[in-house]
Formats: structure tokens, sequence, C-alpha cells
């Protein structure tokens, strides 16, 4: 299963992206899958973000990023996004998506990670 995150990059503090990850079509039934999005800073344990239902009919998003960042999928192709909006030095993070079966805010939960998209954040 190959999960590929992408969007990262360099933002002044206010600022937005919009990451993606498109989850390899062949090896991978993507709408069997809740998905997520995690966020490990520099020198700090990998955190969660938010998390979406199979079918997008639920949505779950950690106290720190909530009104900022919205988390969405799109089945067809495969593919889930977090838009991340009005950015803080503190959300400078490699941020990850996993898929996995069950609908939960634990990374312990989730079975198939992407690599990381990086997004730096500056003041």
């Amino acid at each position: 299963v190959q999960l590929q995150a992408s969007g990262g990059g360099l933002v002044q503090a206010g600022g937005s992206l919009r990451l993606s990850c498109a989850a390899s079509r062949r090896t991978f039934n993507f709408i069997d899958h809740h998905m997520a999005w995690f966020r490990q800073a520099p020198g700090k344990e990998r955190e969660f973000v938010a998390a979406i239902s199979r079918l997008g009919g639920s949505v779950s998003d950690s106290d720190s990023v909530k009104g900022r960042f919205t988390v969405f999928r799109d089945n067809a192709k495969n593919t889930i996004y977090l838009q991340v909006n009005s950015l803080k030095p503190e959300d400078t993070a490699v941020y990850y998506c996993a898929a996995g079966p069950v609908f939960a805010r634990r990374a312990d939960d989730y079975l198939y990670w992407g690599q990381g998209t990086l997004v730096t954040v500056s003041s």
C-alpha cells in the first residue's frame, strides 16, 4: 500500500496550504479505510491532527487545530486533503497521512502511513 503525501512548503504565519494524500489504487481499497492526518514537530512525539471516516460523514480534529484545519476526502480520486489556514509557527512539522480500519485518534490504530510532507511556518 502506498500513500503519497504532498503540498507542504514554507509559508508565513497566517498563511494557508492544502495538503494532499493519494492512495495507490491497484493495491488499496481506499473507501474501506478511515483516514487521518498526524504531525510530528522536531524533537516532539507524533500527534493527532484530524481524522475522517470512510464516507466522509464523520470528522474529528484536535483542539489545537480546531477552526483552522479542515479534513476532507474525494473517494473517486482516492485522495484525502487537509486544508490548513491561519498557520502559526507552532504548526511547523512533518505531516503524515494514515489509513486504517478504525475511525480513531490514536496512531496505533492506523495500519498504513505515507512518507510525510514538511510544513514550515515562519513568524
